[in-house]
């Protein structure tokens, strides 16, 4: 194994202790922080023309979005802010995949500043509700952990 794959073997196994040792709350903002990273990498390629690792990048962030973000929602407990989220999620899929296609930088910056503005408000949640986690069963997803609090 060489340096370069020692380096991401080892960032890989720092973010799977990441995810179990966080609550659910700290999830949702890694996730928020892994897409905005995919959309900053897209960015970078996106202005390099290095079309490929542009979609790569892209492919990522929406896998995010959507694998992750998207798929926490429990619209039965969260009610209508969970299906606005649902909503929103889906526009900054949906978003993206145009950024791709029409190689938009503006479209990139949109999402990235809507995930901006959804993580500040998961960071300020967690920094004033602090019990938040042991006020929920553990089996919930993180947006019914938030909503329950």
């Amino acid at each position: 194994m060489g340096p370069v794959n020692a380096a991401k073997a080892y960032a890989q196994i720092g973010v799977e202790t990441g995810v179990h040792a966080a609550d659910p709350v700290k999830l949702v903002l890694m996730l928020y922080d892994g897409a905005l990273l995919a959309i900053g990498d897209a960015q970078r390629h996106m202005t390099g023309g290095a079309i490929a690792a542009k979609g790569q990048a892209i492919s990522r962030a929406i896998s995010i979005v959507d694998g992750g973000l998207k798929v926490s929602l429990d619209t039965s407990r969260g009610g209508a802010i969970a299906n606005q989220l649902f909503e929103l999620y889906e526009y900054m899929g949906r978003r993206l995949l145009l950024a791709s296609l029409r190689n938009d930088p503006a479209g990139l910056a949109e999402v990235a500043g809507l995930l901006r503005e959804l993580r500040g408000a998961w960071a300020e949640l967690a920094a004033n509700k602090p019990g938040l986690v042991a006020a929920v069963p553990s089996s919930a997803t993180p947006f019914a952990q938030a909503v329950a609090a």
